[in-house]
């Protein structure tokens, strides 16, 4: 059998958080001392920690710190990191650790690691081990002031905002940013419960088939017959993983929404600020867009001395570190450089103010890069209390317009064949290994969705061309009828803005069908994540799904489109289109044809529900 990874040290590249691999450490101009040191944690684990004094100190500092499961031994000096560069050249001390059981820190690694036992005063969690590592800091590291902040993005935003459950009294700032929030709602491993194949699985091989970072050795470069060959998902621990892997092995354990994914999850772990907190999220985030704006949701709840804010942008998963967010696969944002923004006027100035009180600490409740429009947009809510919900509704012979159906409808449905064996791609072949040399994985939600327009197996509904701008700010939904032959069902709905077919602005965009909002539910958590059902054969059922935040102009001269489909593979897993107890158990004989309809008449008028601006 082939080995089941390969070192990403001999792929040249891999960017997860903000940590790019450097070829060197140090060089002589630096403006930063480098020294590592072994901080003891209060059960006698010690974690390996990477700081940067400035050479040229002048006054106390700050620290600004990250924990990350991906390796710190490579950062470079911090003026040599567009990401925090704008912060370096004003001077904090900067710290990098590797959390337990990664790299060169001791113990053991468990993913999200649940909060620990209060009662017990050894017991650790990410909390504590930040809690620990800021006490050593302040005792060990001459010439601070006393304060700390903490910054992160992926599995280092969640290190951040974890830091934030039980928070050292000098931790005064938390950036957390693309954070997972739910692993079985939304983000990383689900989305309302369909299983994210291709990404559960080879992130679990890279975190926990080594110490360090790997990657799954698959042998082609298109992934997407790999996984169709695989067959059922059984046949990853029968073939592949032999139950090595801890993650796997839970997704196998918990197919519903039990105890272990709501303990996870933030929403159980978060209650109220207890400092000042930042979340910042990318519109075409790939990872965990939905996840910054959980977590602020759940904060601002109880945030009753202004301490929670949130930061969103047109981005990829951490697009708003490195170069200067001009534009991100096809799309481009009229020149405005919304990464070197991000970092220098919004970044920058929060830290600047919660850490050296510098500035005049006024910062918009929600700061949004509106697309379409291309311009920053301050709101005093998110999502905008302005906003007006409208329906757009689904039509016979392809149309989508805000008049319901009526009587005289020409076709009260539409209807697919949806077979498992011939699964709709998510994104345009050959599908590289997630984190692969060439991997297009980055921008994917930005591809052009023509590429599935002439499937027999996707449904298309668009407007006429628009006469006017209509501006959607805030939290779309669909919300619509539907029928299986089937005993279970995937439904994937996008939203997409229907470029014009001569757009003289740039040719070669004319036509172009840019997703502005989508996701997929499984159909079995309809009523409920934790008590799957079994869909009656043949009955229409109503759906709805939220397709979460977008700021969006679709602009005059353009068209709205929405698309419905059964598969989304193999970022999505194949539905057996009949119910089981448990797909991870499913066998390949469970895996059959369905039929699926949509419904869109007076009785079933099938919708989106847009949150329109004045």
């Amino acid at each position: 059998m082939r080995s089941l990874t390969i070192r990403i040290a001999t792929l040249g590249f891999l960017l997860l958080s903000a940590n790019l691999l450097f070829a060197q450490q140090t060089k002589p101009d630096d403006k930063y001392n480098r020294q590592e040191v072994m901080i003891p944690m209060r059960d006698g684990i010690k974690l390996h920690t990477v700081i940067f004094t400035p050479k040229e100190q002048k006054g106390k500092l700050p620290f600004l710190m990250t924990r990350t499961p991906y390796g710190v031994d490579d950062n470079p000096s911090p003026e040599r990191q567009q990401y925090i560069k704008d912060m370096a050249d004003e001077g904090y001390i900067f710290v990098f650790q590797d959390i337990r059981g990664r790299y060169r820190s001791e113990g053991k690694f468990v993913m999200q690691r649940f909060g620990r036992n209060k009662k017990d005063p050894k017991s650790i969690d990410e909390s504590s081990d930040t809690y620990d590592t800021i006490d050593w800091l302040l005792k060990n590291i001459p010439d601070n002031n006393g304060k700390a902040g903490i910054y992160g993005i992926s599995y280092d935003g969640w290190t951040a905002i974890i830091a934030g459950v039980d928070p050292h009294p000098a931790l005064k700032a938390v950036s957390e940013q693309a954070t997972p929030a739910d692993m079985f709602l939304n983000d990383d491993f689900h989305h309302n419960g369909a299983f994210r194949l291709s990404y559960g699985f080879e992130y679990s091989v890279l975190t926990e088939a080594a110490k360090t970072d790997s990657l799954y050795a698959f042998g082609q470069y298109d992934t997407y017959d790999w996984y169709l060959k695989l067959g059922p998902l059984s046949n990853i621990n029968a073939k592949y993983a032999h139950g090595t892997l801890p993650t796997w092995n839970n997704f196998i354990k918990h197919p519903n929404y039990d105890e272990f994914w709501k303990k996870q999850a933030l929403a159980y772990r978060l209650d109220t600020p207890r400092t000042a907190i930042q979340h910042v999220s990318g519109w075409w985030d790939q990872e965990d867009m939905v996840g910054p704006q959980s977590a602020y949701q759940v904060l601002e709840k109880r945030d009753e001395h202004n301490q929670n804010f949130i930061v969103m942008g047109p981005w990829r998963h951490g697009g708003w570190a490195d170069g200067d967010g001009k534009s991100l696969g096809n799309i481009k944002f009229d020149d405005q450089a919304t990464a070197t923004y991000f970092r220098k006027e919004i970044q920058a100035k929060w830290f600047a103010w919660y850490l050296k009180g510098k500035g005049d600490g006024k910062f918009a409740e929600a700061i949004s890069f509106q697309t379409g429009s291309n311009q920053w947009k301050n709101y005093n809510t998110w999502p905008p209390k302005e906003a007006v919900t409208k329906n757009i509704y689904l039509h016979s012979n392809g149309k989508l317009s805000f008049d319901k159906p009526s009587a005289a409808e020409a076709k009260p449905l539409d209807s697919y064949v949806s077979d498992p064996a011939k699964p709709v791609p998510y994104r345009a072949r050959p599908i590289e290994e997630t984190y692969g040399p060439g991997s297009r994985w980055y921008f994917w939600l930005t591809d052009d969705q023509r590429f599935v327009q002439n499937r027999p197996d996707v449904l298309s509904w668009q407007t006429d061309t628009l006469t006017e701008d209509i501006t959607v700010t805030g939290n779309p939904f669909a919300k619509f009828f539907a029928s299986t032959t089937g005993s279970d069902a995937d439904w994937v709905v996008k939203l997409i803005d229907v470029y014009p077919q001569e757009y003289k602005k740039e040719l070669k965009m004319s036509g172009y069908e840019l997703m502005i909002a989508d996701d997929v539910m499984r159909g079995r958590f309809r009523k409920s994540l934790s008590k799957p059902e079994p869909i009656t054969p043949g009955k229409v059922e109503e759906y709805t799904i939220d397709l979460h935040g977008v700021d969006h102009v679709f602009k005059k001269g353009h068209r709205i489109m929405v698309q419905i489909q059964s598969s989304w593979f193999p970022i999505i897993d194949r539905n057996p289109q009949k119910y089981v107890h448990n797909i991870f158990e499913a066998k390949e004989s469970d895996y059959q044809i369905a039929t699926q309809k949509v419904f869109h008449s007076v009785s079933f008028p099938s919708c989106i529900s847009l949150p329109v601006m004045k």
